[in-house]
């Protein structure tokens, strides 16, 4: 059996001791998510967390760092997530921008209250995330290599 992780990036961004949030059905149920979603083939991972900010936040997010890489189990489905999680800075708004399918709401909480609402997160990575990031874990975007295929081949790796 092979193993494929689903990657996936996620945006940890901080304002005034407040982080930008999700709130999205998932199986019917509402959850707290940081902005975050699949790769797209040919995507970049800084891309892919600039569009997914901007489609289920219509904030525009600019990634500085890398705050870490997360591999999770769900303990029900099985599947496996690898995410990159990139700190950055949300650099405008538009609030008549329509949201992704899916997402109630955009908001701001502090890492209390995102605590405070612990059952409702998507999963342990939403609070892992903003914690390394509180801890000052950053790496930066450089570390993030991202080969074109024809390139790599040609090159014998």
């Amino acid at each position: 059996m092979i193993h494929r992780p689903d990657l996936t990036v996620a945006a940890v961004v901080e304002r005034a001791g407040e982080f930008l949030l999700v709130e999205e059905r998932v199986r019917g149920a509402l959850v707290l998510n940081q902005p975050a979603g699949h790769v797209e083939p040919g995507e970049s991972p800084e891309a892919a967390v600039m569009r997914e900010t901007w489609e289920e936040t219509a904030w525009r997010f600019e990634p500085h760092a890398l705050t870490g890489l997360y591999l999770w189990r769900h303990p029900e489905s099985g599947r496996t997530i690898l995410r990159l999680a990139f700190a950055g800075v949300c650099t405008s708004h538009d609030p008549t921008q329509r949201l992704d399918r899916g997402i109630a709401r955009a908001l701001w909480l502090t890492r209390a209250e995102i605590a405070g609402r612990e059952r409702a997160l998507r999963s342990p990575m939403v609070l892992r995330c903003i914690d390394d990031y509180l801890s000052g874990e950053r790496y930066p975007l450089g570390a993030l290599k991202q080969l074109e295929a024809h390139r790599a081949a040609a090159a014998g790796t």
